[in-house]
């Protein structure tokens, strides 16, 4: 059994919030997740402070600039490399600021190797996901980079246990071949599960950090995460159909954490506190576990990230997960 670095009946937020004020941001949440908080995302911002331009930003002699068409790789870095790592060099200081004591579990995202190399364009206008040197170069850029990071917050929270969260929204349509080319005419060629395994492997071993894998999309491979060194996976309650159980089963019974999207990431009427933990439950009851080992392995989440809600409905939503994570622990004793 994985040593979670959570407690029993925990939550936690996904990564992107509305707003451009990271201390603000910040605030909310530590006071809604105090168990396991996280640094925010502030996309709002503009360029560089989205997904793929903050982590961008961490690559070691890979600077990118800002197309039309998105990001780009450069041969010198220049003003959308700087914006991009000004962002999170604010980003950084707020959080010494604001939460230098926390000396909990503390979560941090990075956008995965796969769903970076769809996102950024090589020199010539293609993704870079098409040339798999390039692959390679970027995923050992940014492993040095996540490295880099990971060693920077936690000098800065020296008292905190560092988790990290890849965001790999984009991995399976790499796996199923449907990322599509520049031009939008055709598709990337598939790429091979042991070579996906491996890249995310790279950048797991290199970031000495608690590793969580999120992927919000529809058909999550959660044996390659699991064989990437994943000690937890991310995923949207909604998105995991009854086909998955077997292999979801499994990685509950080797251990691996289970970031639950209960709550919905975008401004709704919430539904009550029974009516948010009873498809948590539900699962559970498919899979035959005890209730205690639903406390103890599962954090409960937003589906999502929350750039597109309103700040009354994230502090709403984020109350939501704690109020049902603290449920079904008290419910398990």
């Amino acid at each position: 059994m994985t040593s979670f670095p959570w407690q029993t009946g925990t939550a936690t937020g996904v990564g992107s919030y509305p707003g451009e004020d990271p201390a603000e941001a910040l605030r909310v949440v530590l006071g809604e997740l105090p168990e396991l908080p996280h640094l925010p995302e502030l996309p709002a911002r503009g360029p560089g402070a989205d997904l793929a331009g903050r982590t961008a930003g961490l690559l070691v002699e890979m600077p990118v600039h800002l197309e039309p068409s998105g990001w780009r790789f450069s041969d010198r870095p220049g003003r959308d490399t700087q914006r991009s790592r000004d962002h999170l060099a604010r980003d950084l200081d707020v959080l010494e600021e604001v939460a230098g004591g926390h000396d909990g579990p503390f979560k941090i995202q990075v956008c995965g190797p796969w769903t970076l190399a769809a996102s950024i364009e090589l020199r010539h206008g293609d993704r870079a996901l098409r040339d798999p040197g390039a692959v390679r170069d970027l995923v050992a850029s940014l492993a040095e980079g996540v490295a880099g990071h990971v060693a920077d917050v936690r000098r800065r929270l020296p008292a905190a246990q560092i988790v990290l969260q890849l965001d790999e929204p984009g991995l399976p349509a790499a796996l199923a071949g449907t990322v599509p080319t520049a031009s939008g005419f055709s598709r990337l060629r598939a790429i091979e599960e042991p070579v996906a395994e491996e890249a995310l492997r790279t950048v797991i071993d290199a970031a000495d950090a608690f590793p969580v894998v999120h992927c919000c999309a529809r058909n999550v491979p959660y044996g390659l995460l699991r064989g990437a060194g994943a000690k937890a996976l991310s995923v949207d309650l909604r998105l995991l159909p009854k086909r998955d159980d077997d292999v979801v089963g499994e990685a509950i019974d080797a251990g691996i954490g289970l970031f639950l999207g209960a709550v919905p990431a975008t401004d709704a009427a919430l539904p009550s506190l029974q009516e948010t933990a009873e498809p948590v439950r539900e699962l559970w009851r498919r899979f035959g576990f005890p209730a205690q080992r639903l406390a103890e392995q599962v954090v409960i989440t937003p589906a999502c990230g929350m750039a597109g809600a309103s700040p009354r409905y994230v502090r709403a939503a984020l109350g939501r997960c704690r109020d049902t994570a603290r449920m079904l622990y008290e419910a398990a004793l």
